[in-house]
């Protein structure tokens, strides 16, 4: 049990604090100390407090599972930390930031979390972003576009036309970070199509004119930028009919303006033959959302888009949304 630091911080927060909540990463900790005569439970639910005499006890067992805790305990306190599992990662993260290399203007998340937290997948928090300086974290996403023709992307002062690369591609991506650069499209778009999931953007008919751009589940933040590059354009949403599409649609109505949602109305046809039986709970919010969704909502019932992206009368509803 003491071969793990949370288990030894709970020793050492019960020395220094005189007591020590219940904690689900020291629970192991803090049910071996409730049954000992150095402990006594508090008024405060899950709660012990250490019986002062027994003060020695705890410190002779600290010394024998922890020989370095009396050093922590004064870098705690010099940090203004508490000797707690919170505190203890936020010393680590400190300790970490003094041996951080030169950095470049831009990191990847990954990256910066296994510069500034104990592994890669964490949360760059904001205290391990002050850690890391004046570096921008990034995800590095890839806006994948399916792009009208005509069109040129431009970044300071070079110019590419993009049809040759569609033509060699069938298809075109933009790095987030080309975006960040103040990468941006030039040329006539009508309208901005944000498609959910990679068969059904890469399988349906295109519009003449307009932009078809994958936006796979809540991987929305290149698809932002690049609408930001495209102020004029109409941007209309399709995805699943489901919890998620619900939560996705509202995720990118929050920073795009005028976003509009495509529900054709012969999608209902599919009810019968395509309804997947699945749970809508009840904190998804269905106020002034498309009537064919609180009807699934009610029935319990998702509809997948793939399942019309390959109905002749979609490309009509698409352009009566822009031209009723």
């Amino acid at each position: 049990m003491w071969q793990r630091v949370e288990a030894r911080l709970a020793l050492l927060e019960l020395l220094v604090t005189g007591s020590l909540p219940r904690r689900k990463a020291q629970d192991e900790a803090h049910r071996w100390l409730a049954q000992l005569a150095w402990t006594r439970v508090t008024r405060r639910r899950g709660e012990i407090e250490l019986v002062p005499e027994r003060a020695v006890e705890l410190s002779t067992l600290l010394d024998r599972v922890w020989p370095g805790w009396v050093d922590v305990r004064g870098e705690l306190a010099d940090g203004g930390l508490p000797p707690t599992p919170t505190g203890w990662q936020a010393l680590e993260d400190r300790r970490r930031g003094l041996a951080l290399p030169t950095l470049p203007p831009r990191l990847n998340r990954h990256t910066a979390a296994a510069l500034a937290g104990p592994h890669a997948k964490v949360r760059v928090t904001s205290d391990r972003a002050a850690v890391l300086g004046n570096v921008d974290v990034v995800d590095d996403g890839l806006v994948r576009l399916r792009p009208p023709s005509g069109l040129v992307m431009v970044l300071g002062d070079e110019r590419i036309e993009i049809d040759p690369l569609v033509a060699l591609l069938d298809e075109l991506g933009i790095p987030e970070r080309a975006l960040l650069d103040g990468l941006h499209i030039e040329g006539t778009v009508h309208a901005v199509l944000l498609v959910e999931n990679l068969g059904a953007w890469r399988d349906m008919p295109r519009p003449e004119g307009w932009l078809l751009a994958l936006v796979p589940g809540w991987d929305t933040r290149g698809v932002e930028q690049l609408v930001e590059a495209l102020p004029s354009c109409p941007v209309i949403h399709f995805g699943d009919l489901d919890p998620d599409g619900v939560k996705i649609h509202r995720h990118l109505a929050s920073s795009i303006t005028s976003l509009d949602w495509l529900v054709p109305d012969f999608w209902a046809e599919r009810i019968e033959s395509h309804g997947q039986a699945g749970v809508w709970p009840d904190e998804v919010d269905l106020e002034g959302t498309p009537e064919l969704v609180q009807e699934l909502a009610r029935r319990d019932l998702w509809l997948e888009q793939e399942t019309i992206v390959l109905d002749g009368r979609l490309v009509g509803d698409l352009e009566r949304l822009i031209r009723p």
